[in-house]
């Protein structure tokens, strides 16, 4: 299977996690990232781990998994913003959809 078919599921870490985070982590010849965290699973595999307390990150160095911990900084970033600033930019956003004005190269097209 093409590696950029896999399903990718980025998720809140759990007392559950601190298991695979710490095997993770060990693979990674690092610490376990501070809670709280959250995950990128690939096909149900953790795969990277970013710290939404200091930054830090943990991935998988057997795996290609750089744009793992992209994506989670980036999905990071955007938890850090306020709730009311979120729901007002992704209500713009389904507007500009709807309208047909998001177009390849656009600003908000590039966000995506």
């Amino acid at each position: 299977m093409n590696r950029l078919a896999k399903a990718i599921t980025i998720r809140p870490a759990s007392a559950d996690d601190h298991s695979a985070l710490a095997r993770l982590a060990a693979l990674d010849s690092a610490t376990p990232p501070p809670a709280p965290a959250i995950l990128a699973e690939v096909e149900g595999e953790l795969r990277a781990a970013v710290s939404l307390f200091d930054g830090s990150a943990v991935a998988d160095p057997f795996f290609p998994s750089t744009h793992l911990v992209t994506l989670l900084r980036t999905h990071a970033r955007w938890l850090e913003q306020p709730a009311t600033t979120r729901r007002r930019r992704d209500r713009r956003r389904g507007l500009i959809r709807q309208t047909g004005a998001l177009r390849p190269g656009s600003v908000l097209a590039r966000e995506h």
